[in-house]
């Protein structure tokens, strides 16, 4: 039995049909390609990554000689009236020559170095300190326990760094009392009296414990959503009393903008 598969037959398939052929759409060429490619070239560096396209086969005259990449030290010169000259070795002696024999001397050397030993000045020890268990030492000078400090010139004197912070600091200040006199004559502020002050000190000391008396009545179990609320609140409440009396108990001059 063939297992080929074939299509039912049909009298449809008997007329034969034409081939519908699907016509492609052009392709997108952007107006500016031409300028992006020149912008490409333009951009483009030759020998950045991969090197020259053509090397140079070096010359067979100018081979590798031995030790022609050491370094060289540069000769030794001396200065004469007519220029620099190269300073030269002594010649190597001839055979013939005869070095210098039977040359003495009447120097005592024992009683030369007894009188320089007995007339030197003996050296001051350097000052050491042990600081571990084992005894070792170090140098005392570095250690910040001698007080060098206090012989410089300038010890005891206020830097120069903290004169002109000062200044800046009070020329601020100054500035700021110019600008509140103009501004209370011109009637945009006014200062806040000293009986105004206390008054409102206590009002709000007042305030403060009119909340924590309604603080401490509330329940220790905070089980409902209400509960919790009205907690948050009074402590927001009573937080900003107290940076509202801290404020004011700072600031002996209050000064308060007329609307």
């Amino acid at each position: 039995m063939s297992t080929t598969m074939y299509p039912p037959e049909s009298i449809y398939n008997l007329i034969p049909r034409e081939e519908v052929k699907i016509e492609k759409q052009p392709r997108y060429m952007s107006m500016f390609r031409s300028q992006v490619k020149q912008e490409r070239m333009q951009n483009k560096t030759t020998n950045k990554t991969m090197g020259p396209a053509k090397v140079d086969v070096p010359s067979p005259e100018k081979y590798l000689l031995k030790h022609s990449k050491e370094p060289k030290l540069p000769e030794t010169q001396r200065l004469t009236k007519r220029g620099t000259t190269t300073v030269r070795k002594p010649r190597v002696p001839t055979k013939s020559e005869q070095p210098l024999m039977g040359i003495h001397t009447k120097k005592d050397f024992i009683k030369t170095n007894a009188n320089e030993s007995i007339m030197s000045v003996p050296r001051k020890p350097q000052p050491i300190y042990a600081d571990t268990k084992s005894g070792d030492k170090q140098l005392l000078e570095n250690s910040g326990l001698v007080p060098k400090y206090i012989k410089k010139k300038d010890y005891g004197e206020t830097p120069e760094y903290l004169l002109q912070r000062r200044e800046e600091v009070k020329r601020a200040q100054e500035e700021y009392d110019n600008y509140v006199k103009e501004r209370m004559k011109q009637g945009a502020m006014k200062q806040l009296s000293d009986d105004e002050r206390q008054s409102i000190l206590r009002g709000l000391k007042k305030n403060w414990e009119e909340l924590h008396h309604q603080y401490q009545g509330l329940s220790v179990v905070t089980d409902t959503t209400p509960k919790k609320y009205r907690k948050e609140r009074l402590e927001l409440e009573m937080k900003q009393l107290e940076r509202d009396i801290d404020m004011i108990e700072r600031y002996k001059t209050i000064y308060i903008a007329n609307n």
